[in-house]
């Protein structure tokens, strides 16, 4: 007596079902801890370095160290996955952020460094496997799914970083306050996506065995690999530079925060419109070349009116919000398997990481060298009309292999 053929193929991939609003709720939890551990250091850099005697190198290369985890980590997240089993993955690095965040608020300063860089390999992870996730649990709804945990995680982004300097008061080591604080949040995503941990332990294809799981050579994989990279790295020069290039234009640090407020909410914003408009147009070109666009324009009103300060990084966490959402969309929609998505990913923040961490460090060399926010901004410029054409390539209706 043979057993049914139907079950067979799904048992590498799954194990015990679960509803998809759990799962959802899992991802919306995860997507919480994307962005917040990394907007809180911003807002009391100053705190921190006075506390530590931290030079401004040393202070730059903190906020860099996350991004630099991205980079050298995204390529084996999908590796890490192969072994562990994909929810098994995103449970340890959930596990191991929080440890990150915990220790990077906690004395001596090598605990500084060494938590901070736990959370950035973390959040690596969780950056590249989220994608493959929605890829293989919501394979008709990529878009919509994508958006929504792309907004939760840039409105929690927005709260982490408002609440950043009250929670930290005045007193000399209250920072580690505010930093250490999101190491709850971390541990609640973890009680919810516990559950999801008795599914299949092994998911061998995320080891590069199917046929597109090599995308490094493929054009089109470079053409997603260049959008995120800019995109990216729009987003990370204006959260380090956005309050310096308004305060050299008159503008107070109290209001140039809460210009950052309006950065990072208008960024849910734009994700939601990006997640309802996905589905609806036969392809993402429109969408790319208009978030791209409204990113070079917002970059132009800071250079020739930075007095309207609020108005552009409203529209610039409008158009990174898109922008953003629409990236991290496209590792699903332009691959065939979820395997295919993860290395994709992997692929795609590994490049575009390492342009998001260079890029706050370029930006201010120029700006030492000149003295000047003119030719900085001018250079980001061209650099999102590159963007544009690149997220038009990428968003054509094609797949990798």
């Amino acid at each position: 007596m043979t057993a049914p053929g139907p079950a067979a193929p799904e048992a590498p991939e799954r194990g015990t079902p679960l509803r998809p609003a759990l799962i959802l709720i899992g991802v919306l939890l995860i997507a919480t801890n994307l962005r917040a551990a990394i907007t809180t250091l911003g807002p009391i850099l100053n705190l921190v370095q006075t506390d530590q005697q931290l030079s401004s190198v040393a202070a730059s290369v903190l906020v860099s160290v996350p991004l630099i985890a991205f980079a050298v980590c995204s390529p084996i997240a999908p590796k890490v996955a192969a072994k562990l089993g994909l929810e098994r993955a995103l449970g340890a690095a959930v596990l191991l952020l929080a440890v990150g965040i915990v220790l990077r608020s906690t004395p001596p300063q090598l605990l500084l460094w060494a938590g901070t860089v736990l959370l950035g390999v973390a959040i690596a992870i969780l950056n590249v496997l989220l994608p493959a996730l929605v890829k293989r649990d919501f394979p008709t709804r990529i878009g919509p799914i994508t958006g929504a945990y792309t907004a939760v995680q840039s409105g929690v982004a927005a709260i982490a970083a408002g609440v950043a300097v009250p929670l930290a008061g005045q007193e000399a080591g209250g920072w580690r306050l505010s930093l250490g604080i999101w190491a709850g949040l971390a541990l609640v995503a973890l009680g919810v996506f516990l559950p999801q941990l008795r599914r299949s332990a092994a998911a061998p294809a995320l080891a590069g065995t199917t046929g597109a799981a090599r995308p490094w050579t493929s054009a089109l994989a470079w053409q997603v690999t260049v959008f995120m990279g800019l995109q990216s790295l729009a987003f990370y020069v204006l959260v380090t530079w956005l309050s310096s290039i308004e305060h050299a234009a008159g503008i107070s640090s109290v209001t140039a925060g809460f210009h950052q407020l309006f950065f990072n909410l208008s960024g849910l914003a734009g994700s939601l419109v990006c997640s309802a408009l996905i589905h609806r147009l036969p392809d993402q070109r429109a969408v790319a070349i208009t978030g791209s666009l409204l990113m070079a324009a917002a970059l132009t009103g800071l250079l020739i009116a930075p007095g309207l300060g609020v108005l552009w990084a409203i529209v610039a966490g409008f158009a990174g919000g898109i922008t953003l959402a629409l990236s991290l969309s496209l590792f699903g929609l332009r691959t065939k398997h979820y395997a295919d998505a993860g290395a994709l990913s992997g692929m795609a923040q590994a490049a575009g990481y390492t342009l998001a961490a260079l890029g706050p460090i370029a930006i201010g060399a120029i700006h030492d060298a000149t003295s000047s926010w003119t030719p900085a901004l001018g250079v980001l410029i061209g650099l999102a009309l590159v963007q544009t054409v690149f997220g038009a390539l990428a968003s054509r209706p094609r797949t990798i292999g």
